[in-house]
């Protein structure tokens, strides 16, 4: 469904504490009609979470169609670091990569 690369692994694993779990969704809204939506499960209401992808991912189950086969990774640069998607089902996406249309 949804894969990590090992840098996204690397990362989770030091912000996520006590069996919690980074959680990825999108929502209507940013340059190119989509945006991707980051978040710690213990800051967010009970929904049902899909299952844990590499004990470190759940997925919005509102989300899962709009990021299927998608790859996360966590990229370190000059200008900052972040978690990016590589989504083949986007068509567009704005120049900061958080944001994407379908």
């Amino acid at each position: 469904m949804i894969t990590l690369t090992e840098s996204a692994k690397k990362y989770m694993k030091g912000i996520v504490y006590n069996g919690d779990y980074v959680t990825l969704g999108v929502k209507g809204g940013g340059c190119s009609g989509m945006q991707y939506v980051w978040n710690l499960k213990s800051n967010l209401p009970d929904i049902n979470w899909s299952d844990p992808i590499d004990e470190l991912l759940v997925l919005d189950p509102l989300a899962e169609m709009y990021i299927l086969g998608s790859e996360v990774d966590y990229v370190e640069e000059l200008g900052g670091s972040f978690l990016t998607i590589k989504n083949p089902s986007s068509k567009s996406s704005c120049g900061c990569g958080e944001s994407f249309g379908i």
